[in-house]
């Protein structure tokens, strides 16, 4: 009789990160107004009575229609959060699994668990597993990208690939659903595998890459579809951009791009930014007036227009807000008008380690760029397009998060063909 090895039973092998989640989830239940909580709910009832966006003039698109569409079955039964909750932990569980799965197939069984047991640890998402909010479906949905896309491109005929092209463009499309930024990555990647293309035009690859992101907009086409008709305007992913935007081209001194939730400040809040400087209500007052006039998507046009003139005005403090905005992606620091805090100093490990392994990486995947196996660069293509996205609007740790399983592949495949690791000490290293 054959014996199983662990790495054949990845599934039970890490069942208890599973049993981890559902404690976070007793321990820290959520109660549906956190945050963007009350949104996606409210969206998915919108759902259920047959529309998900009011009509003009207040259109409401800030949050895309993927995870409104998984909760809606427990908000049509009336289920408890919990049991949303409980959805995110199985999902954060198949990531971890599925990630594992991507490992095993670039690297060692040794490299593969340390990766993937980096991933189980990476607590920087742990405080969004009890909530009804979209970041543990999207970064399960990355992990199976990952599988999909490995599988896709180690095929050699088009015809045989045919089921992880489909797949793999369903899941980047549902991605964009999730996340608006990653249709505008769809978008990108589909010029610059075109132009690719035009290089070569015999390329198995780029024409399979093509595919996959042709699906990926078909899938995303009914959504895109309905904000046509509601705004007029193509690709109208999301009318949150130009909020976001504003934020990040802020030129007040004190303000390095974090969106702030003005102008539902909170009191205490008010009460300590107040000081030498100026408050939030009187630097941004002007604007404001000119802008909350208005609902939807003119009131998305209105913080755009305010924002490009910020950013043509003051270059160099948006170059710094882009710079803090990084800051922010990879460690959650600075915020605007927030005092240094210790817990910041948790996000450093994780982080600073990827960063740091990054650094190393880069040398050898440039050296050895024709030499990667297209999966790996495909990966590698889609996160730095993200990554880069990000930078120029109001962000934080929670979308680098996103991208991490991809990172994690790109730096196993990398480091173990570059990286050679010897803890025990033999003669030779005197």
């Amino acid at each position: 009789m054959k014996i199983l090895k662990w790495t054949d039973r990845p599934f039970l092998f890490f069942f208890p990160f599973l049993l981890l989640f559902i404690a976070i989830i007793i321990l820290f239940p959520t109660s549906g107004i956190s945050g963007d909580e009350k949104n996606y709910l409210g969206y998915a009832n919108n759902l259920l009575n047959g529309y998900y966006s009011p009509p003009p003039p207040g259109i409401d698109l800030q949050n895309s229609p993927g995870y409104p569409l998984i909760v809606l079955p427990f908000v049509a039964l009336n289920t408890p959060l919990f049991f949303i909750a409980f959805l995110n932990a199985i999902l954060f569980y198949f990531s971890i699994v599925f990630l594992f799965k991507s490992l095993i197939r670039i690297s060692s069984n040794k490299v593969a668990l340390l990766f993937t047991l980096f991933w189980a640890f990476y607590y920087n998402l742990y405080v969004y597993i009890p909530y009804v909010l979209p970041e543990i479906l999207t970064v399960f949905l990355v992990s199976v990208l990952c599988i999909s896309i490995i599988n896709c491109f180690e095929i050699k005929t088009f015809k045989q690939s045919i089921k992880y092209i489909i797949l793999s463009g369903i899941i980047i499309g549902y991605l964009a659903l999730t996340k608006p930024i990653f249709g505008y990555v769809i978008i990108t990647l589909i010029v610059c595998f075109l132009i690719l293309l035009v290089t070569n035009v015999r390329s198995i690859n780029y024409r399979k890459s093509i595919f996959i992101l042709m699906i990926s907009l078909i899938t995303t086409a009914p959504y895109l579809l309905y904000t046509f008709n509601l705004t007029g305007k193509l690709f109208y992913w999301s009318s949150i951009g130009g909020n976001n935007l504003y934020w990040m081209s802020t030129p007040h001194e004190g303000e390095s791009g974090s969106w702030i939730n003005y102008p539902m400040l909170e009191v205490d809040n008010i009460n300590r930014i107040k000081g030498s400087h100026a408050t939030i209500e009187e630097l941004h007052k002007d604007d404001f007036d000119k802008i909350l006039k208005f609902e939807g998507v003119e009131q998305d046009n209105a913080f755009k227009k305010i924002a490009i003139n910020n950013i043509k005005s003051h270059p160099l403090k948006f170059t710094k807000n882009v710079f803090s905005n990084i800051s922010r992606i990879l460690f959650n620091f600075p915020y605007s008008y927030e005092p240094q805090r210790a817990r910041t100093l948790i996000r450093l490990p994780h982080s600073g380690i990827i960063l740091v392994l990054g650094l190393f990486c880069i040398i050898p995947t440039i050296l050895n760029w024709r030499k990667i196996a297209f999966s790996i660069r495909f990966l590698l293509f889609f996160s730095l397009i993200y990554l880069g996205g990000s930078a120029f609007g109001s962000a934080e740790i929670r979308m680098f998060s996103m991208t991490v399983p991809i990172l994690l592949v790109w730096l196993a495949y990398i480091s173990s063909r570059s990286i050679k690791l010897d803890l025990r000490w033999n003669k030779s290293s005197f």
